[in-house]
């Protein structure tokens, strides 16, 4: 099942904004019951493995000098995460490198937590920096309903096309800003004993306003924003593609629990570029309100 972003998240945000404690440090509970549902580990390719809950994903890329983690959903998904890893047969305490795909409070809800009882490392986008560290009370969208999450301060600040390096894992990072103002993909190079392969974990561009961009006045250039992001998506080369929400890659037809190791079923280029027209259309939409308005950045 596939969750719009845009959907949820002001579905969310309209229950906790009538509750009465929009000043509190909040996660709504009236999220889809899919982002917290368990869902069982399983390997994608090479060393890349899947450790997040039915929706909200959560990579795990094992390397010989300890492991990387990208994203880490609700707050009450850690306990999921943390029995994920051990199901696999890896150790909880071997993460050494925390990274996300977007600051908002379903993809990094445990960070805090997680990042004090490993002790790994966060690196994150630079444009998401003050969100992190204020808990999200100034991200554009979100934090004018009080949708907050602990906050967290980076120990590394990344640019587009950085290199962050582990033994012998190397992932480029893409800054690929609109859905936040950090928001960002990885490619890496992974292999098994068949092949290699060019694995993306994309963050779909997904729109979660509901008013005009040029409304948008805490982050003036979010159109201009989601058109470079836009393009920049469309070039990419990849074998295997994942994202933030399993909805976005249709992870529930290709693989089902206890299923067979299966790299080939993410093999999917077609499916993600009618994703990502499917988005740019909901993109060029939302701009000609401000075209049609007069009303452009």
């Amino acid at each position: 099942m596939e969750f719009k972003m845009k959907k949820c998240l002001l579905l969310a945000a309209a229950g906790f904004m009538f509750s009465g404690h929009a000043q509190v440090v909040h996660e709504p509970k009236n999220h889809p019951k899919e982002w917290s549902q368990p869902y069982e580990p399983f390997r994608i390719a090479g060393n890349l493995y899947y450790v997040g809950t039915y929706d909200l994903a959560s990579y795990l890329i094992v390397t010989d000098k300890g492991n990387i983690l990208i994203n880490t959903g609700l707050a009450d998904s850690q306990p999921v995460i943390k029995n994920n890893i051990k199901k696999l047969g890896f150790k909880y305490g071997d993460l050494k490198i925390l990274l996300l795909n977007q600051a908002h409070y379903d993809h990094l809800g445990a960070m805090a937590d997680l990042k004090k009882e490993t002790g790994a490392k966060l690196y994150a986008d630079g444009a998401d920096v003050e969100v992190l560290k204020s808990g999200g009370k100034s991200d554009y969208e979100m934090g004018k309903y009080g949708i907050t999450f602990k906050p967290v301060i980076p120990d590394f600040i990344l640019k587009d096309r950085q290199v962050i390096t582990l033994g012998n894992t190397k992932l480029i990072m893409l800054h690929h800003p609109g859905h936040t103002k950090g928001s960002c993909s990885y490619l890496l190079e992974t292999e098994d004993k068949e092949r290699s392969y060019k694995v993306l974990i994309a963050n779909m561009p997904s729109i979660i306003i509901d008013h005009k961009f040029s409304d948008v006045s805490a982050y003036p250039g979010i159109a201009e924003d989601y058109a470079y992001t836009f393009r920049e998506m469309k070039k990419l080369d990849f074998d295997v593609w994942v994202a933030a929400h399993a909805g976005q890659f249709s992870l529930h037809e290709k693989h089902q629990p206890k299923g067979s190791y299966n790299p080939k079923a993410f093999m999917d280029k077609k499916g993600y570029h009618d994703e990502l027209n499917e988005l740019e259309k909901e993109y060029l939409e939302k701009k000609s309100e401000d075209q049609a308005s007069g009303r452009t950045r």
